[in-house]
């Protein structure tokens, strides 16, 4: 496939999307970034005035119909669709979770097949579509892109199923549809989709306060501003940065398509990590990090190296992952009590 020039990507004023959009605009890519809030998308314009030719902002009020993206995807030689609910504070999950996940990936794919300039659709799915929660060891076992989290949809529509599970439940069924749709509708298009574990790192997305950070760097900071020691689900973990990379390579390598992919560091992580890095990274560490300890869970693996090969990713450290981080955060801080 060319290298496409016109990129749109979705869900740009989030937390992977925005570094999605800078790394292609490092790379001299066109982008539109699509988003929900216009303020917020022109907040992103603003603040990248060395990209102002490269970068569009349209609005997607709702990006579960078709019609939302019929002039979103016109002239557009791919797209990235990171955009999803995400939502710990539900009351219906089939509601907000399931079914808006599921209807936002065909409305992409569906108008993606009216515009033929589009080669490649990328889709944003996660480790939680992978992760089976009865699999335990021993014996010693590796996740990879091959496997499938067995959950059902009648368990993740369930009243009493948590939102947590659900959102699993949500991550897996919108990117089976994606396959269904490709076999099905055989568009001019093919799809790649990445399922990334934990995402930390710097943001790079319209943030004003710690109040809003994303869920998984507001769990770093419940570590480094002593606020509490979180649990770790899993002990597997990507760099926002490197992920960004992983979908440009994604989008662009002719090798990639039709395939799936776990991006992932080989280093695993813990909370009880983030808070060594802490004390040993900054100065104010030791009298400020939360309390307590937690090793990492090194009884189960993830193949995140099939992706750093095919994909070129080289993955970050966790500790520079953290510092980088944190040093942003602390600075937001400063910023709010200013």
């Amino acid at each position: 496939m060319p290298t496409p020039l016109y990129i749109l990507v979705t869900g740009a004023t989030g937390f992977i999307g925005a570094h999605v959009v800078d790394e292609l605009l490092r790379r001299g890519h066109r982008v539109r970034a699509a988003t929900r809030s216009l303020p917020k998308g022109e907040l992103m314009k603003i603040s990248r005035p060395q990209y102002a030719a490269q970068l569009d902002i349209v609005q997607v009020p709702d990006f579960a119909t078709l019609a939302s993206f019929t002039d979103a995807v016109q002239g557009v030689d791919g797209i990235i669709h990171v955009a999803s609910p995400f939502t710990y504070a539900t009351t219906d999950n089939e509601k907000e979770l399931v079914k808006p996940a599921i209807a936002g990936v065909r409305a992409v794919l569906e108008a993606a097949a009216q515009e033929k300039t589009i080669k490649r659709v990328v889709i944003t799915s996660s480790f939680a579509a992978v992760l089976d929660v009865g699999r335990r060891p021993p014996p010693r076992f590796t996740y990879t892109a091959e496997d499938w989290n067995p959950l059902t949809y009648e368990e993740a529509v369930a009243k009493e199923t948590s939102a947590v599970v659900a959102y699993r439940g949500s991550k897996k069924f919108a990117e089976l549809a994606a396959w269904e749709f490709v076999r099905e509708r055989k568009p001019g298009f093919d799809v790649v989709t990445l399922c990334p574990p934990m995402t930390f790192g710097p943001i790079a997305h319209p943030v004003e306060r710690l109040a809003d950070l994303n869920e998984s760097n507001a769990m770093l900071w419940a570590v480094a501003s002593g606020r509490e020691m979180p649990v770790a689900r899993v002990p597997f973990w990507v760099d926002v940065r490197d992920l960004a990379v992983a979908h440009v390579e994604a989008l662009c390598r002719l090798e990639a398509g039709e395939k799936r992919f776990v991006v992932a560091s080989g280093e695993k992580f813990s909370y009880g990590l983030v808070k060594t890095v802490v004390e040993e990274e900054f100065e104010w560490g030791r009298g400020r990090v939360a309390k307590g300890e937690q090793e990492v869970d090194d009884s189960y693996d993830l193949d995140g190296e099939t992706a750093g090969r095919v994909l070129r990713v080289r993955y970050r450290r966790f500790r520079d992952t953290v510092r980088d981080f944190v040093e942003q955060a602390v600075k937001m801080e400063e910023r709010e009590k200013s």
